[in-house]
This record gives C-alpha cells, sequence and structure tokens, in this order.
C-alpha cells in the first residue's frame, strides 16, 4: 500500500491503522475523514528526534496549523513537546482552547490586524513571525502601551524557485509574503526592528513552498539566509542566532510520488548549513522547521459513499460520490494527484477506469479525472488516501452541505474528534 498504516484485512478491505474502513463508515456515516492519531504523534516525535540530531543546540519543529487545526492536535503537539505556527487568530483559539503552550507558538501572516496582534498579545503567543514594516510597526506600538517585551522572527524573501506548483511557490522575490533580501529592504527592516525598544529579533524566517521532495532548495534558502546573517552582523553589528526554514517538505499522493528519506534530506540540509557558516564566519544557529503536511497527510482518509456509476457511451465514466469539493477543494483548485480506491473491494483488481466526482451543483466538482478503480456501485465504499493535511482545513459549506465529521483511530480505539455538522450548524448565525 501507499503508506504503512494502510493495509487489505482479510475481508478484502481497506484498513487504517487496523481499523477496517468500511466498519468505520458504517459506524460513523459519510463522508468521513480518518486520523490515525499515533501516526501523527510519531511523526512529530520523529521530527523532534532529527532535528535535535542534526542542528545547533535549541533547534526544533513547529507544526504547521494551516494543515489541520483542530483541538486533538495540539493536544498531540503538546504530548510530543514540539512547537506550533499559527496564522491566524482561530488558530490561536483553538491551540488555546486544547490548553496547548501558547509560548511555544509562532504567530504567521502578511496582514495581521490590529485585533489579531492584540488577541495574540492577550494569548501569551510566543514570537511574531512579522511580515512587513507596517506590522512591525503596529506590534512595537501595542507592545509599548502594554509595557512587554515580544520576540519577533523577521519573514524574508531569499528569491528561491522550489520548482513545484506555482500556487503553492511562497519563497520567490515577487510574492505576498515576507520582505526581499535581494532588494535591500531586509536589511532595513532589521534596522527598523533594532530601533523598536519593545521588540527583541529572534531570527528570519524564509517558507519556499510546498510538495519538495528534494534537500537543495532548502539548502539554497539557508545558504542566501546565512550570507544574509554575515551581512546584517557586518553592516549593523547585530547577531541573529535563529533560522526558521519553513515547511514544504513532498508527501506520497500516489504511486508516482517518490519516496522521501526525511533523515537523508535534513542530514544534508545540516551539512550544507555547516558548511555556509564556516564560509561566511557565522556561529552555526538554531534552526527551526514547519512540518505540517508531512505530519499529518499520510496519517488521514476521506470515506465516501458511492451513489452512481454512469457511463457515457464513448466518453467516459463518473462516479459520484455524497461528498466533493465542499470537504477536499484540492482538486479543483491545484489539480491535486489522489489515490482512490473502492474500501469494500480493496483486495481486488482496479479494472475501470473512471472520473470521481462530488455531489454539488458545480461542473468542476471533481475529486480525480481518469483515476483505475475497482468496479463500483450505489453503496459501495470510495476512499481517497492521504487527506489529512488542507482537506479539513479548506473544508466549505458550499452548496450549504455540513461538514463531515472526523474520527480518530489508534491505541485509544476509534472516537469521534470533530462532530459532523448538522443543519441547524449551518444556520445557527443566520438572524
Amino acid at each position: 500500500m501507499l503508506h504503512k498504516n494502510l493495509s487489505v484485512n482479510d475481508n478484502g478491505h481497506l484498513a487504517i491503522a487496523g481499523f477496517d474502513t468500511v466498519e468505520l463508515a458504517k459506524k460513523y456515516k459519510t463522508p468521513l475523514y480518518v486520523l490515525d492519531t499515533d501516526s501523527v504523534y510519531e511523526s512529530c516525535v520523529k521530527y523532534k528526534t532529527l532535528i535535535s540530531k542534526y542542528f545547533a543546540e535549541g533547534s526544533k519543529p513547529l507544526f504547521a496549523s494551516k494543515a489541520l487545526s483542530c483541538t486533538e492536535i495540539y493536544r498531540i503537539a503538546e504530548k510530543a513537546g514540539i512547537g506550533i505556527d499559527v496564522v491566524s487568530g482561530g488558530e490561536i483559539y483553538t491551540a488555546k482552547k486544547a490548553g496547548f503552550p501558547l509560548k511555544n507558538a509562532y504567530f504567521h501572516g502578511n496582514n495581521k490586524t490590529d485585533a489579531d496582534i492584540a488577541f495574540a498579545l492577550d494569548c501569551g503567543v510566543g514570537c511574531f513571525v512579522v511580515d512587513n514594516t507596517e506590522e512591525i510597526n503596529a506590534l512595537q506600538a501595542e507592545a509599548e502601551r502594554r509595557g512587554i517585551s515580544v520576540r519577533v522572527m523577521l519573514r524574508v524573501s531569499p528569491g528561491i524557485d522550489p520548482h513545484t506548483h506555482k500556487a503553492v511557490v511562497t519563497g520567490s522575490v515577487d510574492s505576498k509574503f515576507g520582505i526581499a533580501i535581494e532588494t535591500g529592504q531586509a536589511l532595513e527592516a532589521i534596522k527598523l526592528i533594532s530601533g523598536c525598544k519593545n521588540l527583541l529579533l529572534e531570527g528570519l524566517h524564509c517558507h519556499i513552498g510546498s510538495q519538495i521532495f528534494e534537500y537543495d532548495p532548502f539548502a539554497e534558502a539557508a545558504a542566501v539566509l546565512i550570507r544574509f546573517v554575515s551581512e546584517v552582523k557586518a553592516k549593523l553589528r547585530i547577531s541573529v542566532n535563529a533560522l526558521n526554514l519553513g515547511g514544504g517538505f513532498g508527501v506520497r499522493y500516489t504511486d508516482e510520488d517518490p519516496e522521501f528519506d526525511y533523515e537523508a534530506v535534513l542530514s544534508k540540509i545540516s551539512a550544507s548549513i555547516k558548511k555556509s557558516c564556516a564560509e561566511c564566519g557565522v556561529e552555526e544557529p538554531k534552526i527551526y522547521f514547519e512540518p505540517g503536511r508531512s505530519i499529518v497527510a499520510a496519517a488521514g482518509l476521506t470515506l465516501y459513499t458511492v451513489g452512481s456509476f454512469k457511463t457515457i457511451k464513448g466518453y467516459k465514466s463518473y462516479v459520484s460520490i455524497d461528498g466533493g469539493m465542499p470537504d477536499n477543494p484540492r482538486y479543483a483548485l491545484y489539480q491535486s494527484k489522489y489515490t482512490c480506491l473502492i474500501a469494500n473491494k480493496a483486495g481486488e483488481e482496479k479494472s475501470v477506469c473512471a472520473t470521481v466526482a462530488g455531489r454539488c451543483c458545480e461542473s468542476g466538482d471533481l475529486i480525480q479525472e481518469d483515476v483505475k478503480l475497482q468496479h463500483c456501485e450505489r453503496g459501495d465504499i470510495l476512499a481517497v488516501l492521504v487527506t489529512g493535511a488542507y482537506n479539513y482545513s479548506m473544508a466549505s459549506n458550499y452548496n450549504r452541505l455540513p461538514r463531515p465529521a472526523m474520527v480518530a483511530v489508534g491505541r485509544e480505539g476509534d472516537r469521534v474528534i470533530i462532530k459532523r455538522e448538522s443543519y441547524e450548524d449551518l444556520v445557527r448565525n443566520d438572524i
């Protein structure tokens, strides 16, 4: 199977972490998100162990909340002893509700409002990743008003092309995120921060993109940042002691995607950083990473009930399901590839080619086009694999559809961690 937590059981059904997905669909109904929480925890611990092994003391992983934000995830992150990155007041509130120690949270975003800044400070968020000069000034004013000091990292654009989908490239000079190094604006922002008596510069941040399977783009970004650290030290007499290289490590969605050896990649990035530091004559900084997708994606899958199998003679076949773009918009947005199969016939050969279509009144409501599947009919259970990242986070109520429940599976058994929305939930805020 695509990932080690997936298997075909004695009944010929798809299983995740040993749990029969057909039985889960019967018990909890569909559409249904399923999350292997033991796998999530193990991935958190793996990152923590490898980063401690290969990078300077104090280096750490920060779970990227945007991949999957719910109270259970923050409980797992706290248990694993890792930090988090958050990008909104809602993510901060969710982490706080879960009891996560927000001193270990890093607050991102290219347009934090005054209300966002005040709320984050009220909640005790540990560090702000500042994105522009207006934010620096606003944060300084709020910190001064409160009489407190605030740790900040400056998000910079290193000008790196990671050769990934244009929609998820975030480290180029022409980007809504960060301040460009090569234009001299990042150096001016460092000067501005150094002149703010209530802001303490912790380090520099960059994020170059997503679904990256090579180590070279990360090494190139680190080299650019380290040269900039050397420039800051020479021109401003300011030492930068931490670099955040963001996230973006690739995940296998299909058999065509390469295997990704996280330890090999991290060790190569480490070696490159040591070399760059030696060449630039700077002390090796603490290194932070922000894995999100690579922690939760493969831990999740989504289950649907097939409504129909329709063949248009001379054209193509469609499998219609009881979910679609409201619970998984990624194909509509990015043409993201997924592995699909009929869960109750997982042991059978994939003998048909069909497009998986959602139930929305929208021609673009597709999950995958022209994929191989087992023969299926109304009532069968269709599984879409590797949906732990971004599916729930990006879910909507388009066509006034309630969002699905999420069920955790693992050593503690199976249990609901996010309730299924009801029709009443849909009108709760209507007046």
